[in-house]
């Protein structure tokens, strides 16, 4: 299994970008696929998570309202809809997947990892 980040870079506040994750391998065990993010000198934390069958989304207080996640099952692919930015977005943002039920915002349930894609907004 194999989870491919991309879309970072560098992005003034206020504006919008979408982050990719393309998934390869055994994708039909799939429960959920979610974001995490790391700022430098912080704990990673989570950012939003989808469920691969149902599509249900989840959300971190600090990004609900200006970040949505979706899902194209069709491409093994999960984007998240970044809008609003500011500052404290910036931080390295990892694509995970799980395929056992459980609490989706805990990094325990994810068994699979992508490279992560840093992402700086500027004031």
């Amino acid at each position: 299994v194999q989870l491919q980040a991309s879309g970072g870079g560098l992005m003034q506040a206020g504006g919008s970008l979408r982050l990719s994750c393309a998934a390869s391998g055994r994708t039909f065990s799939w429960y959920v696929l979610g974001w995490f993010r790391q700022a430098p000198g912080k704990e990673r934390e989570f950012v939003a998570a989808i469920t691969w069958s149902r599509g249900t989304t989840y959300y971190a207080d600090y990004v609900k309202g200006r970040f949505a996640i979706s899902r194209d099952n069709a491409k093994n692919t999960v984007h998240l809809q970044m809008n609003s930015l500011n500052p404290e977005d910036t931080a390295v943002y990892y694509c995970a997947a799980g395929d056992s039920i459980g609490l989706v915002t805990s990094e325990i349930l994810y068994n699979y990892w992508g490279q992560g894609t840093q992402f700086t907004v500027s004031s």
